[in-house]
């Protein structure tokens, strides 16, 4: 039984996250990243995409027709053994259908490819309601920042950024989030969001990254 209270409601928004069972890597190489993510546009639809039906799934993908999409996501991050989504439930049972697709054909691809058997994740995907606005706009800071766990490991965000310089760099070169579609490089992976279901926090890509930059200043402060 799932321990998961939040109800699910059309128009609403969501933090929808999960990570490894036993705390457990979930992304052990660029090719894992990429079927995940890919499977964030293939399986958000009302017509499964297969990808294993697909010779070259990462290219071919995201020409498939995948009929009417469950939800929108505004903004996504993946990190080694988590992933977070900002989403918004477009239809009835929409979040319920998109995520047990999505985790169970990723956890059948991982378990294939990596030679193992059992659960990949913790449980049930954990969600919860986005009920305010303030709460809305932090996380486009903290789902976006998350990856400077990697590049700064001694605590942030609990500690200051020692390097605000080598935290932005790592970060533009982080290909496992939304971060660069909100930057405007041109991928693949920007159909994906539908970021006009969510309010216009920025006018243009100057305000993200400045918004950004606030943030990562803030947590310099005393």
């Amino acid at each position: 039984m799932s321990e998961r209270k939040v109800i699910f409601e059309v128009g609403e928004f969501y933090h929808l996250y999960n990570r490894g069972n036993d705390k457990r890597k979930i992304f052990l190489s660029d090719n894992d990243y990429q079927r995940f993510i890919c499977l964030l546009y293939a399986t958000n639809g009302s017509e499964m995409i297969h990808l294993s039906n697909l010779r070259q799934w990462s290219k071919q993908a995201w020409e498939q027709r995948r009929g009417k999409t469950l939800i929108d996501i505004g903004a996504y991050c993946l990190m080694p053994n988590h992933f977070h989504l900002l989403v918004k439930e477009k239809q009835a049972g929409g979040i319920t259908t998109f995520t047990r697709k999505l985790l169970t054909s990723y956890s059948s691809y991982f378990n294939l490819k990596h030679g193992r058997t059992g659960k990949l994740f913790e449980g049930s995907f954990k969600a919860t309601h986005v009920n305010n606005d303030p709460y809305l706009n932090y996380l486009y800071a903290y789902i976006h920042l998350n990856p400077v766990k990697i590049s700064n490991p001694d605590g942030w965000p609990e500690k200051v950024i020692q390097n605000i310089a080598l935290a932005k760099a790592f970060l533009n070169n982080y290909h496992y989030s939304s971060y660069q579609d909100y930057l405007g490089y041109q991928r693949q992976e920007n159909v994906i969001l539908n970021s006009k279901s969510f309010p216009a926090y920025f006018d243009s890509q100057i305000d993200f990254k400045n918004f950004l930059d606030d943030w990562m200043k803030y947590n310099q402060m005393e």
